[in-house]
């Protein structure tokens, strides 16, 4: 099966469960930009209905990722997918409401569900329709300041907790974020961050971007990397706050 029989059969199956409250279905995210890479990327998903979700189709929808691994087992990519199930209304309005959560770390019934603004830039920009109505329209693109904090965090986080080729990646598309307000893919983060030469380890770049583009190849411990090299280029993004200006608003 490939990456996009599996998401057809994944909506099919999403769709059959929420039956009668018109759902729609949106990848976005790696998929969406492509640039997934089986071994690194997820599998970004929002679900958003027409009305609140039921408690049963809650139950049914929460472990439906286990569910469809037992169904075709060995399937690479039914653990991948990533996000969130619940009504329009609510995603639009930031109400508690029934949803469920699909994570890297896990599964469960919430009584919210919010996208950050690198995800909402996404889905605006390049989230790909899978059924049901596009709903986009209705939706408000992040403003720059929104995007900004979220860099800000993020940088935080890498400076303390980096410690793999991917951060510097993301470190990039941070870079990459404050001076367009625009969201890129990692791959092509790294390789324009190579070509401006903004990152000091050059040499730790390539291999993020090399591991990237074929991540099969490499095991855990080549994919690591020393936290000061993180370090490093997260100062680079550290300096970039102080010059950021919002684009278009010179």
């Amino acid at each position: 099966m490939t990456l996009s029989e599996a998401i057809r059969t994944m909506a099919d199956e999403i769709v059959s469960i929420l039956a009668g409250n018109m759902p729609t279905i949106h990848i976005f995210g790696s998929v969406a930009l492509d640039d997934f890479r089986l071994g690194w990327s997820d599998i970004d998903i929002a679900v958003l209905t027409k009305h609140e979700i039921t408690g049963q189709q809650a139950d049914t929808l929460v472990g439906l990722r286990q569910v469809m691994l037992e169904r075709f087992p060995g399937n690479p990519y039914f653990r991948l997918f990533e996000g969130g199930v619940l009504s329009l209304d609510a995603f639009l309005s930031g109400k508690e409401e029934r949803a469920v959560y699909w994570g890297t770390s896990g599964q469960r019934i919430a009584d919210s569900w919010k996208m950050d603004s690198f995800c909402m830039a996404e889905l605006l920009d390049s989230g790909v329709l899978v059924c049901g109505d596009d709903v986009r329209h209705k939706m408000s693109y992040p403003t720059y300041a929104q995007m900004r904090d979220v860099v800000a965090r993020f940088a935080r986080i890498a400076r303390h907790h980096g410690d793999s080729v991917g951060w510097l990646l993301d470190v990039a598309r941070g870079i990459y974020t404050l001076r367009t307000g625009k969201v890129i893919a990692k791959t092509a983060a790294g390789e324009w961050a190579l070509e401006n030469g903004l990152c000091p380890d050059t040499g730790a770049m390539r291999k993020a971007v090399q591991i990237r583009k074929d991540p099969a190849k490499y095991t855990k411990d080549e994919m690591s990397v020393d936290t000061a090299v993180i370090g490093r280029f997260a100062d680079v993004l550290g300096e970039e706050f102080t010059n950021c200006i919002e684009p278009g608003s010179e």
